[in-house]
């Protein structure tokens, strides 16, 4: 085995076995939060390392939502597409009888991505979930499903 790899390995035995809380009382649907200390503390950034779903939970995963207004119109402007795509996730939210600290993951899709637009990104995912940051990925991609959508957002949610 490579040394990489064994390393890889050895990572992910720490991280599983250090700082992964106890299971979540009954009926507790917010998802346990892991930041392990011996890895760079990412909520500055608007996300957390990891997030345990409590046992026996429900998990539902919301379609990438977008920009679009209840028309479908698109604003040009990314920071705008960015609110309206995370005001979207919060009517996806409400429509399962969610709240965002049930959210466990997030992945996003941004178009063009370079570091100026990391500020849009992290003052919108920190006005939505305060302190309860789910896991997060960021893919940059050179397009999405339409020409004008600059910015998307799927979610995976702790539902009852």
């Amino acid at each position: 085995m490579s040394r990489t790899l064994k390393q890889l390995l050895m990572g992910g035995i720490l991280i599983m076995t250090n700082g992964v809380p106890a299971v979540a009382a009954a009926g507790d649907l917010k998802p346990a939060i892991v930041n392990p200390q011996n890895l760079y503390d990412p909520t500055p950034n608007g996300y957390s390392t990891a997030a345990v779903v409590p046992a026996g939970a429900r998990v539902a995963y919301i379609s990438g939502q977008g920009g679009q207004d209840a028309n479908g119109a698109l604003s040009p402007d990314f920071a705008a597409q960015v609110k309206q795509a995370y005001a979207n996730l919060g009517a996806a939210l409400d429509a399962l009888g969610a709240k965002p600290e049930q959210v466990a993951k997030l992945t996003i899709f941004v178009v063009d991505h370079d570091m100026s637009k990391l500020g849009v990104l992290t003052e919108n995912v920190k006005a939505m979930f305060g302190t309860s940051l789910p896991a997060q990925t960021l893919v940059p991609v050179p397009k999405l499903a339409i020409d004008p959508m600059l910015f998307e957002v799927e979610a995976v949610v702790v539902v009852e």
